[in-house]
């Protein structure tokens, strides 16, 4: 389906086709739907690709109960598609949203490391559990990249899958000329947290939208080195926040209690962050799970005492299937109109930024892309992510302010990592994958011979995902 401007009294519609790739998805493609349905000036189709077929099913039904809702202004026609290529010819977005491999191979790649005293909060970006995540997923990208120059060259492509670096490298090395970027939400929870620091400190009242911020570094290590509201410098503010909430900490996410962190595995304290901005002067934008996998591991990984004292949590992959199963309840009771699903915008920006591209305003919004420039100090062509404008049919990347050598230096270590990682898997060479993952800062108090039987052993827990593409 073409872009086909329908005009309707002085309103201009935009009838699309979007691609959704894991369109099984258990929580990601409700919210996207919930979004789509309260969007003016769109509709059309979407199309639902899984593996899963029956999860994709469950989710166009869901679809069909959204448009057919009063409260949706956008009607959307779901489409659950046989083949891939079904999904991507014609279409004017893609996303992609998947799982790769099962939550058994997470399991090895979050608890293997534990026998040798790794622990691993998240598991999906870096550290031997990212590692290994990304061997299972670079190939898969391949085969999307090799779809999509195919099927929709024209298409834009909205990656929210992990490990998001390498898998935007992965689209852009095989099809040099994709219009793709990656997509996260970690940035917009500290924006909350700063709007948080500016009510409680000068009580202003602000919407996180109004707080602008200028943020680069690489996924899940990104860091905000300016930000204000208005003429109000709200790093001068935060200091004063932080000393009076860095004890007992403070969870900043909307619907959750500020003391989360004490019951909720996904939740932490922001204690990691306040103590990193102290350090450093610049404040990372990533929740503490994910920041503490990028340091050394006796930093603030040692073990479970060290992570309960920065008031973060290690998730459990059996917290994460429990949580699954549940999700999958109550997919199939909203399926099935049993429960209602509640159409209300969300935190996320997929669909503001779908609208921008496509000419309806101008946003400013933090992404991954390839490295043109927009951050100086690290390799051109590695994946960083930095503010982008969005308007029509454009996304470009701001020229980022520069990170205090001594946080670049940081930066720069798990960027090369990432770089020869992913040169690795293209390769399929497992001793250049080997020589990133005992060179992870998580991977620092291995020995050689350790490190080698641990990745072995990784390797040979996946092996029936990596198989049909490495030489094991």
């Amino acid at each position: 389906m073409e872009n086909i401007n329908k005009v309707l009294g002085d309103t201009v519609k935009k009838s699309i086709k979007i691609a959704y790739i894991g369109g099984g998805s258990k929580q990601w493609a409700r919210t996207f739907m919930s979004d789509l349905a309260i969007s003016e000036g769109l509709d059309g189709e979407v199309w639902l690709y899984d593996i899963d077929k029956v999860s994709a099913e469950r989710n166009k039904k869901i679809g069909d109960l959204i448009a057919k809702n009063p409260q949706s202004i956008a009607k959307f026609k779901y489409i659950v598609a046989e083949k891939l290529a079904d999904a991507l010819t014609g279409a004017t977005f893609v996303i992609i949203s998947i799982l790769p491999g099962t939550f058994e191979q997470m399991r090895s790649d979050v608890h293997a490391p534990e026998k040798y005293g790794i622990y691993q909060s998240v598991g999906d970006t870096v550290g031997p559990g990212g590692i290994l995540r990304a061997m299972r997923t670079v190939p898969i990208y391949e085969d999307f990249a090799r779809a999509i120059e195919k099927h929709c060259p024209q298409a834009w492509v909205l990656n929210l899958t992990n490990p998001m670096s390498i898998c935007t490298k992965t689209l852009y090395d095989i099809f040099p000329k994709i219009k793709a970027f990656g997509c996260c939400h970690e940035i917009f929870h500290t924006q909350e947290l700063l709007v948080i620091a500016l009510r409680d400190i000068l009580g202003i009242n602000a919407e996180r939208e109004k707080i602008y911020t200028d943020a680069c570094g690489i996924n899940h290590f990104t860091w905000i080195t300016h930000a204000r509201y208005q003429d109000i410098d709200l790093l001068e503010v935060l200091p004063k926040f932080i000393d009076k909430y860095y004890e007992e900490g403070y969870f900043e996410q909307k619907g959750f209690d500020r003391f989360a962190f004490k019951t909720n595995p996904f939740a932490y304290g922001n204690k990691l962050k306040f103590n990193l901005f102290r350090k450093y002067g610049v404040l990372p934008a990533a929740g503490d799970r994910h920041l503490a996998e990028f340091f050394n591991n006796t930093w603030f990984l040692k073990d479970l005492d060290t992570v309960k004292e920065w008031q973060f949590n290690c998730t459990t992959v059996d917290y994460r299937i429990n949580q699954m199963n549940e999700l999958i309840c109550e997919t199939i009771e909203m399926s099935e109109g049993k429960k209602a699903f509640p159409i209300k915008k969300s935190d996320e920006e997929c669909v503001a930024l779908l609208k921008a591209i496509l000419g309806f305003e101008k946003i400013v919004s933090n992404v991954n892309l390839p490295n043109r420039g927009q951050m100086l100090d690290l390799p051109l062509g590695a994946v960083v992510e930095t503010n982008c404008v969005f308007t029509n049919d454009s996304v470009e990347p701001v020229v980022s302010r520069p990170l205090p050598s001594e946080v670049n230096n940081l930066v720069l270590r798990n960027c090369i990592n990432i770089e020869t990682t992913y040169e690795g898997i293209k390769a399929r060479d497992l001793d250049k994958i080997f020589h990133a993952f005992v060179n992870q800062p998580l991977c620092s108090t291995l020995s050689l011979d350790n490190a080698r039987n641990l990745f072995n052993q990784m390797v040979s827990n996946t092996k029936e995902y990596l198989k049909p593409y490495f030489v094991l």
